[in-house]
């Protein structure tokens, strides 16, 4: 159940179009995350590349220029050090476009989270060769974005995004849309899941088959509004999947209490799903900085890497 309010404010459409709202990510997240998840994805084979390998003793027919002056000076023998070669990232993201995410009753909407963490997340993944794809599911059902490489492809997935049209309803299924990338990505990559997790489809088992393959990343969003309610009287609230539409006394002190007590108990029962899928996450809030969540995250990841 979500509370009718005013649409706040739109951090995408603020933007005077989506090449300039990629600039404008790209200079304020480019010293801070730039080159963060450069070299997380690499070939299983030795070959050439920039990323140092093993080191081993010195063969004939062996490059001069691979020669590792320190690990010689240390072993007394001359060694060379092996590089590996970098692939090119595959990376889809996996775009919850239901109804419950056309909501938010702080700085945005979860639907603008959504897109910004995508444009966010696409700039990070953006080189050279490297190839971004989508499947946006919602009531209606999956939407397939296949994956091409350049920023132009990007740009397109964006503004996608941002023009999408509001879920009339339905049965979206998280789980089905990552079975859907399961069968595409067919070779190991980046899938990023942008949810807000209400869906209770088994998407935490589709969440382990796709970590056997992809490194699995989870950003959860939340509203302030879904964990309590504030105490201003009566409150029109409308449920977004089916369009009923209640009146509640939120002035009732018992009535918040049992609100924020069920909302509780779902977080708990989301967080254990989250914990069953072994995926990596963060979370993003639409009262809080998503630019600073995603810094955070990253330097986490690349710390424990």
């Amino acid at each position: 159940m979500t509370a009718v309010a005013p649409a706040p404010t739109d951090p995408v459409a603020t933007v005077a179009g989506r090449e300039a709202l990629l600039r404008q990510l790209e200079v304020t997240i480019g010293r801070k995350l730039d080159g963060l998840l450069h070299g997380d994805h690499q070939g299983a084979l030795p070959g050439p590349g920039s990323e140092a390998g093993e080191g081993r003793p010195y063969e004939p027919g062996d490059d001069v220029r691979r020669i590792d002056w320190n690990l010689t000076a240390r072993s007394g023998d001359v060694h060379v050090r092996d590089t590996v070669a970098e692939r090119e990232l595959e990376t889809w993201f996996v775009v919850d476009g239901s109804a419950s995410l056309d909501y938010g009753t702080a700085s945005c909407e979860k639907r603008d989270l959504a897109v910004a963490l995508v444009a966010a997340f696409g700039l990070l993944t953006a080189r050279p060769g490297n190839r971004t794809g989508a499947v946006v599911f919602d009531g209606s059902g999956t939407r397939v974005v296949p994956p091409r490489a350049g920023r132009a492809t990007l740009i397109e997935l964006v503004g996608r995004l941002h023009d999408r049209p509001r879920d009339p309803g339905g049965q979206p299924s998280l789980a089905a849309a990552l079975r859907r990338v399961h069968h595409l990505g067919s070779r190991g990559g980046l899938v990023v899941v942008v949810s807000d997790l209400l869906d209770p489809s088994d998407w935490p088992r589709e969440l382990r088959v796709l970590g056997q393959r992809h490194d699995v990343v989870v950003a959860r969003l939340t509203d302030p509004r879904e964990e309590e309610l504030p105490p201003v009287g009566v409150l029109a609230l409308v449920d977004p999947e089916t369009g009923r539409l209640h009146e509640v006394q939120t002035s009732n002190r018992r009535f918040r209490e049992r609100y924020a007590e069920a909302a509780a108990e779902r977080r708990a029962r989301i967080d254990e799903r989250l914990r069953s899928s072994r995926a990596s996450h963060l979370e993003l809030a639409t009262d809080g900085d998503w630019l600073r969540a995603v810094v955070a995250y990253v330097n986490t990841r690349r710390r424990r890497r």
